[in-house]
């Protein structure tokens, strides 16, 4: 063991690892609220509620069904988001010419709703869920042991967060969605039925949500409250890295996990507050947030 200015190397790279895993559920959560704002336009305030449902229905899918971490992976997202859609085509789709207020509003009535449920059927004490056997253990680096798994989530979170931007930003399909948020009418005349791509756009950032939740669940007690304490730090991230920015929400994700880290370890008394600390110097200077375009 070394030190690194005055800091023994096992503390200092134990708080990056951890401020990595923050920032992975960060950049996904922060990812989907992106795609959703900047494709539907809509603030999604019931987004770390999805994110609960999504460790809900792994937690679900394994005890009622016997599907394991692996399968959960896959068939949870698509669960949760088949409800997406459902809200989006019963709910939001009236409150898109209407002021984003109504939108906000809405999705933070969802969260009162969905959170009650959870509760009033498990409490709220946290239930375990348990860690594929696949990536148990670890690997010693010998300035610091990393556990497989968290491993995993900073390479799965990542695959995904760049994936989800490649096809957004450098496909045909991503060119149709921006297009139709742009100029819905105009697209319509080229035969592309707008209102399924922008129900299956919210279907999708949900189903990003509920992964998150999924890889969530191992690392932390499944409970209704586990999206609670990440909403304000993930509209945060949002805020900092511009509205609707796919790259802006993946970096400042993956980043104010890490300064969030680097924080415990040199000034403890600051790591509750330095996002928003960070938010409001971002604002003063960029308005639009880091990666953000001007209105």
């Amino acid at each position: 063991m070394f030190e690194i200015f005055g800091i023994p190397s096992t503390a200092l790279f134990g708080q990056l690892l951890i401020g990595l895993i923050n920032g992975s559920f960060y950049a996904l959560l922060s990812l989907g609220l992106a795609v959703i704002f900047g494709m539907l336009n809509v603030i999604n305030f019931a987004h770390c509620a999805q994110y609960m449902m999504g460790a809900f229905a792994a937690f679900l899918l394994l005890n009622l069904t016997g599907l394991g971490y692996w399968g959960a992976l896959i068939v949870a997202p698509i669960l949760v988001g088949i409800f997406g859609i459902i809200v989006e085509r019963c709910l939001l789709q009236w409150l898109y010419k209407l002021d984003h207020l109504y939108g906000l509003l809405l999705t933070f009535g969802l969260v009162l709703i969905i959170e009650g449920v959870a509760r009033n059927f498990y409490g709220s004490a946290g239930l375990p869920y348990t860690m594929p056997e696949s990536l148990q253990g670890g690997q010693n680096l010998g300035f610091m042991f990393l556990p497989n798994y968290r491993a995993w989530v900073i390479v799965a979170s990542l695959t995904v967060c760049l994936a989800t931007w490649f096809v957004i930003e450098r496909t045909r399909l991503g060119a149709y969605l921006r297009a139709a948020t742009e100029n819905p009418t105009l697209v319509r005349a080229f035969g592309i039925n707008v209102p399924l791509m922008i129900t299956l756009t919210y279907g999708f950032g949900v189903a990003l949500a509920a992964f998150a939740g999924v890889m969530a669940a191992p690392i932390y007690n499944v409970s209704p409250q586990m999206g609670s304490s990440l909403i304000i730090v993930v509209f945060a991230v949002v805020v900092i890295g511009g509205m609707g920015s796919i790259m802006g929400a993946i970096v400042t994700g993956f980043g104010l996990g890490i300064v969030e880290g680097l924080t415990k370890v040199f000034f403890p008394e600051a790591s509750n507050t330095v996002i928003f600390v960070i938010m409001a110097i971002v604002l003063l200077v960029r308005p639009a947030g880091l990666f953000g375009r001007r209105a």
